[in-house]
């Protein structure tokens, strides 16, 4: 067979365990997901030859594959910086997503041949998530704007969100690394007025300047009833970084947007899917109170020890996600995240390298401690 049509096979069968899941609610069972992970891992086996050399070093090879998922080694991050992770021509790709930059060196590059796998995977989570209420909202976008950063995955995921779920006047509200607050104010005005509400994406540092912003002014607002903030992260290489309770706690006073209706996304420009918050009770580890994070059933996540061993439930370790929407890269990925598996998801907690993220205000010594 060739890698065309094993790819295009490959595709088609994730497609419909992602459609199955958006529109009935079905996922995949272990023996299920096994089965279609074992075959992307095989398939990147044979055309993915700098994931091949490294999966050579645990003894894997298209004719000898583990029996379980859980058992595909996961590459590290840092790869996609090093050198093209990719299981087909990289002049093919429809997309290239790269890293933000906030850290030193290179930036990752995540090579993706066919859009239709990001899409599927982000509209289908993000309306789960963000539009459980099926409202049709403005978008505010204090992300990368596509036009000025067009190798951002934020900036396509929330461009592509605004087009499948908008009311047609999306606006964005970045010009480079310049927030555009007295846009964004009149915009959200208007909205106001008109009772429309709104649906504010922003990253945890533009939130926070946002936020900060109206707070030297004296200024608050109060979004229509039925807006929502998802925040993204991104105080990752900051020299200011505030707590996620203390950021969610101002901007519902600057905003008039419940903190319940602010909700947490994860996700990576390496990954075709995300986490976000999920509803219900929060989790305390480590004595620190975590909101828990939930990932469609194409997404897994293993918590593994320095021996890249699987850690028990609610301990910590380092994240490892396994996500069957890069097929056409690498579906196992090592990350720098610590996290905890615990009832019903997942709780995000910091960086192996001890800089804070996403609003953890613990660092990873810390964390070791607990």
């Amino acid at each position: 067979m060739s890698r065309e049509r094993d790819a295009a096979e490959l595709d088609e069968r994730i497609l419909g365990t992602i459609d199955a899941w958006h529109r009935h609610g079905r996922s995949p069972s272990d023996a299920e997901f096994d089965d279609l992970a074992l075959a992307i891992f095989a398939h990147q086996l044979r055309y993915n030859a700098a994931y091949a050399a490294y999966c050579a070093g645990y003894g894997f090879s298209p004719t000898a594959l583990p029996t379980t998922w859980s058992a595909i080694p996961p590459l590290p991050a840092r790869a996609y910086k090093e050198t093209a992770i990719a299981a087909f021509p990289i002049e093919r790709a429809d997309l290239v997503f790269e890293s933000s930059g906030t850290t030193l060196g290179e930036p990752s590059r995540h090579y993706i041949e066919d859009p239709r796998l990001y899409d599927a995977s982000l509209l289908a989570s993000f309306e789960r998530a963000m539009l459980q209420d099926g409202m049709r909202l403005r978008y505010a976008l204090l992300v990368p704007n596509p036009a000025q950063r067009p190798h951002s995955s934020l900036g396509y995921m929330m461009g592509r969100v605004a087009v499948a779920f908008g009311d047609g006047e999306t606006g964005w509200y970045l010009d480079e690394d310049r927030l555009l607050v007295d846009a964004f104010l009149a915009d959200a005005g208007d909205a106001c007025d008109r009772g429309q509400p709104l649906c504010l994406a922003a990253t945890a540092f533009s939130l926070f300047h946002l936020v900060e912003t109206l707070e030297e002014r004296g200024a608050t607002m109060h979004l229509p009833t039925g807006s929502r903030i998802m925040e993204t992260g991104g105080f990752k290489g900051r020299s200011r970084v505030v707590a996620r309770e203390e950021l969610y706690a101002r901007a519902e006073r600057a905003l008039g947007v419940p903190s319940e209706r602010i909700v947490a996304e994860y996700g990576m420009s390496e990954l075709c899917s995300q986490y976000y918050d999920r509803p219900g009770p929060e989790r305390i580890v480590g004595g620190t109170t975590y909101r828990v994070k939930s990932a469609p059933p194409w997404l897994r996540t293993r918590v593994l020890d320095e021996r890249e061993r699987d850690v028990s439930p609610g301990s910590v370790g380092a994240l490892a996600h396994i996500d069957l929407a890069n097929r056409s890269s690498c579906l196992a990925l090592l990350t720098e995240d610590l996290g905890a598996l615990v009832e019903n998801g997942l709780v995000l907690l910091g960086r192996e390298n001890g800089t804070q993220m996403r609003g953890c205000s613990l660092d990873a010594e810390d964390l070791r401690r607990s």
